[in-house]
């Protein structure tokens, strides 16, 4: 979406960012206790540079995420992936799969991608900022810094049911009041700069303390 804006753009936009403070995860309504979800991917590590593959830089397949620590009582699962330091008003989507069965504990390497019509289970892939269903590989301005993917992932109380394709705001509505756990993983991606191989910038207290 934002790979062709010149570098001098990028720079110029440096500190516009939507903000940390608007990621799904530290939304008061979510009321999300202190249980904790360990998510993490074998492709990277918390804070780390995602590799090249997982972006508009290559393959632009999702990448891999592993967890544990689901509550008891979990009835299913959802993940939501977004951008906070995109120069946007709000934080850009770039996956929303709900309805995970709630004994699942990974996520393959390319599974986030279009499904159609969901399944008889509820599950479904939901609508990114491109509008599209799936995986939103990273594309940053040059330029702009490095930015940080938040994959936010949620044990519900029951299993949302949507008409098709979930959108941020329908998601967060259903989530309300239903959050059991929250797990938390960071990734970071940038152009027109040297890469960053260790972790990126500091997640907020109020981010952090969920994972």
């Amino acid at each position: 979406m934002l790979e062709h804006l010149p570098q001098w753009i990028g720079a110029l936009m440096r500190n516009v960012r939507a903000g940390h403070a608007k990621l799904a995860i530290v939304q008061p309504e979510l009321t999300i206790t202190g249980v904790h979800i360990d998510l993490s991917s074998p492709a990277f590590p918390d804070g780390g540079r995602l590799p090249e593959r997982f972006t508009a830089d290559g393959a632009g397949v999702s990448p891999p995420l592993v967890w544990n620590g689901v509550p008891p009582g979990t009835r299913s699962l959802a993940l939501i992936v977004e951008d906070p330091d995109a120069p946007a008003p709000n934080p850009l989507v770039h996956a929303i799969v709900c309805g995970i069965p709630p004994g699942e504990r990974r996520l393959a390497e390319g599974a986030i991608r279009a499904d159609g019509g969901g399944d008889a289970s509820g599950g479904d892939i939901g609508r990114n900022s491109a509008f599209g269903e799936g995986w939103l590989p990273p594309d940053p301005p040059a330029g702009h810094g490095s930015h940080d993917y938040i994959f936010q992932l949620f044990a519900l109380a029951d299993v949302p049911l949507f008409r098709r394709h979930p959108g941020r705001s329908a998601l967060l509505n259903a989530m309300e009041g239903k959050v059991l756990a929250a797990g938390l993983l960071v990734g970071t991606y940038s152009r027109g700069e040297a890469a960053m191989t260790g972790g990126g910038k500091a997640v907020p207290r109020a981010v952090a303390r969920h994972g």
